[in-house]
């Protein structure tokens, strides 16, 4: 019978006996932790996971309610296109529709869409056909290719529209709009004659030929524009691209029924050209803007793998030599050849090399070699842990030092790729808020349309022809200012990220401002956040002799404790070994007090617990006190006490000797981020919980749990365990995620809002909404400060349209206005939104 999987995050508890005072089971007392403190918060345990299911079921589509059969699989798919809260309830609606899927989710913050489906019934390009209607594309999320499709096609769609816009633009300019103004720079003859073609056959087709290309325009250039008043129509959801279709729509129709029915018409062509350009130029730069944003994370790391070196030929790869590595130096295998074979096709039992530096594949089982290795990527843990035959080894980790022979797990997967579904998971349920000014045109766009039709119904009324009557309709259309509105918020938004990318700081969406304010609680991850995430001797109460010495034994060893040691030594003659670990960039390594050259190192040899050598002659040990015990060398109680002490308030400890006896100890920590105090107290002062998540033991986290702006402290979580951690979190208000590993990914995606270090891996980049490239934690703060300018800046714009529309369209009711002077008005607000958004957010 299999164990329970864990109360908070649903992991397996084989092998683990946390329980609390109510009989439920955890896997680690991290979990436990966090249920007994956020467990009855607002709703219990059983409400948090049923609303994370329905997320990841659909919980905005028709497939929100269906069960999910066993047998049925969930693709991811990226879409190019969503850019609004309907777009995601027609995706859904779409995909759930489709023969052989049982659920649905999508989310326009990530352009992700999960289904799930029968992988009998319909494959996955069928998935991809179907969503990929009404101008939407969707593909597989690694496919860069349909990316770059997508990306060339907007582009395409822009300069399509400029063109054509300006071709039409110049007739209007040149020939149309002096017969409505008698321009000074024709003569009177002139005029004359352009009126008489107006009103000739070749004036019908000159109209034509007006009318085709506004046509390209507005169904090319505008497609997006069109789409997304389709599906706001659609699911009953006025938004901004529904009021900017009716205007440019209702200025086509009228000028297409003037020129078939009217001799010598007056057409509104430039009306729809103007609306449809200046709109998607506007929203196209919002896009560069976050495109040349992105560019900046090109270089991040990418830790999941896709090959593995398996053996061949039945041996168990046995390792000699310094560390765990072959005499040769690198590696060597005794009895058996590798194969380099993708992921894929490893099967439960296959035997893995893994050396020093690579990736341990998926999860199994270490068979022989020893190893420091690193699961901070997945763990959160910032200290490798030695591993050795019959210890489990987690799929995504690295190997520090030594090398192993792992054997597959039963279900052949890794711990990182299930770390990854999970960021996906919460990715596509992660639905986006309704933009301010779509919010807005539910309420406008029906008020303006009931307005233009009982003015052009009063105008009937009162006996006027149909043709005055459609004309004070269309002058109230447009009038109303959808350019204004338009760009209101993708222009100060755009802002916002041109002045974020000023200072470092990316923007991934377009929503990141709206959803930033009101924030309640920011929850910062441990290791890589608030530390650098590096290690460095901290304090040595060793002489500098000594310290040179186990430096040179230590540059022998791939451990990062070993590596943060050999880079301590001291800087002259009278510089102690104190003030050398303060200040480890001073001296090169090994370099002893007065500038002598780097010891001699022989008969290296790596431990279990540390290493040991021949310096200058001198033996020396350098690792925990058991070692000592170990090889019979004495260790003074005073070096026992300094070890606990330092191991207590989560440092490392390392116990340095020669000749028999230790000394003194060498303390290694992960060095606290600059700024951290100030970044914390300051958002504490504006009223937001701070709270700290990390996967590392309790006592590496005492600093934090002592300090007085931070509220609460979780320690010891997994990163399943963080994600539910942040949902808790979330039922007592908006939850703003801090974090830079791998581990910290479904953290991310979980939260309303996910904020990444730049200096941290690509998966939580891609489950974030922001990163901070320079690694610079006081930028959380001006994220914060950037969102309250750019919502101020968004108000204000929607102010002034609004204010616009409060004079001119009483004006385009009463018929003092035509739509050729509306159009111009329209351009004039636009321009000020323009100006207005053009100013910086901040002042430096």
């Amino acid at each position: 019978m299999s164990a329970p999987d864990c109360t908070l995050c649903e992991l397996p508890t084989d092998g683990v006996d946390v329980v609390d005072d109510d009989g439920n089971e955890f896997c680690c007392t991290g979990c436990r932790d966090v249920y007994e403190t956020l467990g009855d918060a607002d709703v219990d345990a059983e409400t948090v996971r049923e609303r994370r299911r329905s997320s990841e079921a659909g919980d905005a589509g028709d497939g929100a309610d269906a069960a999910v059969p066993d047998d049925h699989e969930a693709t991811f798919l990226e879409v190019d296109g969503m850019h609004c809260a309907t777009c995601e309830a027609f995706i859904e609606t779409v995909a759930t529709d489709t023969e052989g899927v049982s659920a649905a989710s999508a989310s326009y913050v990530t352009d992700t869409v999960r289904i799930d489906h029968d992988p009998g019934a319909v494959s996955t390009d069928d998935l991809s056909a179907a969503v990929s209607g009404l101008g939407y594309s969707a593909y597989d999320r690694d496919d860069a290719f349909s990316r770059r499709q997508a990306d060339n096609m907007a582009t395409a769609r822009l300069a399509a529209g400029v063109l054509v816009g300006m071709a039409v633009m110049l007739q209007y300019i040149v020939i149309i709009y002096p017969t409505y103004f008698a321009f000074p720079f024709y003569n009177e003859r002139t005029l004359e004659y352009l009126n008489e073609a107006m009103s000739s056959t070749s004036g019908t087709y000159f109209f034509i030929v007006i009318a085709v290309l506004t046509t390209v325009v507005l169904f090319v250039t505008g497609k997006p524009i069109l789409r997304g008043a389709y599906v706001s129509a659609k699911t009953r959801s006025p938004n901004m691209d529904l009021l900017v279709a009716i205007a440019a729509v209702s200025a086509y129709v009228y000028s297409t029924l003037a020129v078939i029915f009217v001799e010598s018409p007056s057409i509104y062509y430039d009306v729809t050209v103007a609306i449809i350009v200046i709109v998607t130029v506007g929203n196209h730069y919002e896009d560069s803007i976050k495109k040349r944003a992105t560019e900046l994370l090109s270089d991040l790391t990418a830790v999941q793998v896709d090959s593995a070196r398996r053996l061949v030929g039945g041996g168990e790869g046995g390792f000699g030599g310094e560390g765990g590595v072959g005499a040769d130096g690198e590696g060597a295998v005794t009895g058996a050849d590798t194969e380099e074979v993708a992921i894929d096709d490893l099967a439960p039992g296959d035997r893995l090399l893994v050396r020093a530096g690579e990736r341990i594949p998926v999860d199994g089982e270490a068979i022989a070699g020893d190893a420091a290795v690193d699961e901070s990527v997945v763990t959160g843990e910032s200290m490798p842990v030695r591993k050795t035959p019959g210890d489990a080894v987690v799929g995504g980790s690295v190997v520090a030092d030594g090398s192993l022979t792992v054997e597959v797990g039963p279900d052949a997967t890794s711990s990182l790729d299930r770390v990854a579904e999970l960021v996906w998971d919460l990715q596509s349920g992660n639905h986006g808020v309704q933009k301010l000014a779509d919010r807005l045109a539910t309420i406008f766009v029906p008020a303006v349309l009931a307005v233009a039709l009982l003015a052009a119904g009063a105008n009937l009324a009162l006996g006027n022809g149909v043709t005055e009557a459609m004309l004070v309709g269309l002058t109230v259309l447009i009038v109303s200012c959808p350019c204004a509105l338009g760009l209101a918020t993708p222009l100060a938004v755009a802002a916002g990220i041109r002045d974020a990318l000023e200072r470092s700081i990316v923007i991934f969406d377009d929503t990141v401002f709206e959803r930033l304010r009101g924030a309640d609680t920011v929850v910062f991850d441990k290791t890589g956040t608030l530390t650098t995430g590096e290690m460095r001797v901290v304090s040595a109460d060793v002489d500098d002799d000594l310290l040179r010495l186990a430096a040179a034994v230590e540059e022998r060893s791939a451990h990062p404790v070993g590596q943060a040691i050999a880079a301590a030594r001291a800087s002259d003659g009278t510089a102690g070994a104190a003030d050398a670990a303060a200040n480890p960039d001073s001296a090169s390594p090994a370099v002893a007090d007065g500038g002598q050259d780097p010891a001699s190192v022989t008969d290296f040899e790596s431990h279990a617990r540390g290493v040991s050598g021949v310096a200058d002659g001198v033996e020396v040990v350098v690792g925990h006190p058991a070692l000592f015990d170990e090889r019979g060398w004495a260790v003074p109680d005073g070096v026992r006490e300094a070890v606990a002490a330092a191991r207590d308030v989560g440092r490392v400890p390392v116990a340095v000797g020669r000749d028999g006896a230790a000394e003194g100890v060498v303390v290694v920590g992960d060095e606290l981020r600059e700024g951290w105090e100030e970044t914390v107290t300051e958002l504490a002062d504006s009223g937001v919980e701070v709270v700290v998540l990390t996967g590392d033991d309790e006592r590496a986290a005492t600093v934090f749990s002592e300090h007085d702006a931070i509220s609460s402290v979780f320690a010891g979580v997994p990163p399943e365990g963080k994600a539910e951690t942040v949902e808790r979190l979330k039922t007592r208000g908006r939850t703003v995620m801090v974090g830079d590993g791998t581990n910290d990914a479904p953290a991310l995606a979980a939260a309303d809002l996910g904020v990444a270090l730049g200096g941290g891996t690509a998966m939580a980049a891609d489950a974030a909404d922001v990163a901070i490239v320079d690694d610079d934690l006081g930028s959380v703060a001006t994220v914060f400060e950037l969102s309250r300018a750019a919502g101020r800046r968004v108000k204000g714009n929607i102010g002034w349209a609004f204010c616009y529309n409060a004079v001119a369209i009483p004006l385009a009711v009463t018929g003092l206005l035509n739509p050729l002077f509306a159009a111009v008005a329209m351009g004039a607000s636009s321009l000020l939104v323009v100006t207005n958004s053009s100013r910086a957010l901040l002042d430096d």
